[in-house]
């Protein structure tokens, strides 16, 4: 099985993280609801199992344990890969929400790369600060070693456009980690 175990401590936030990319059982707590419900969707989504518990400096903000977050799933997400050899390497998927709309593709390349467009109308989903997806998802990829182009083109709520990133990434990056049995898919040899 294709898995990692990660954690992460710092002044700041204290993370245990495993990963695993062929499925298992989803158990997330990092302190926010709203972030809670979207890592459960992005492993239920993904056909990943996956654990997480952070105890971050919520008295601040959500600010680290969220980036934070992002950097030891990407690093687990990298570890859990290996040499990235026997994969489908490129995801990509349309997630509609109710009145919202969220697109993400995804390159497995090793060349950490984010192109992030969305323009959220509320500040916030609980004490889940909107502006924070994107840090999110800048740690994960730069972390995992991913290009991930996330696009939001329309949407009148926060909670849904989020949500539907966080679940087309999902399935984005489950095409892409799809075995195939071949070696590594790139005109190079390697990635």
């Amino acid at each position: 099985m294709r898995e990692a175990t990660q954690s992460r401590t710092t002044k700041e936030t204290d993370i245990q993280l495993t990963l695993q990319l062929d499925g298992g059982q989803v158990d997330i707590d990092t302190g926010i609801g709203f972030f809670d419900h979207m890592l459960t969707a992005f492993a239920v989504h993904g056909g990943f199992g996956l654990h997480i518990r952070v105890k971050g400096d919520l008295q601040v903000d959500c600010h680290h344990t969220v980036e934070d977050t992002g950097i030891v799933l990407g690093d687990a997400f990298a570890k859990a890969l290996g040499d990235r050899s026997g994969i489908a390497r490129y995801g990509t998927f349309f997630v509609p929400m109710d009145e919202s709309l969220a697109f993400a593709s995804v390159d497995i390349s090793g060349r950490p790369y984010l192109v992030f467009e969305a323009n959220f109308p509320q500040d916030g989903v609980g004490e889940y600060d909107a502006c924070m997806t994107e840090e999110f998802l800048r740690a994960f990829a730069f972390h995992a070693g991913i290009t991930a182009h996330v696009k939001v083109p329309y949407g009148a709520n926060t909670h849904h456009m989020t949500e539907a990133v966080f679940k087309a990434l999902a399935h984005a990056l489950c095409a892409a980690t799809r075995s195939t049995g071949n070696g590594v898919l790139s005109t190079k040899g390697s990635l």
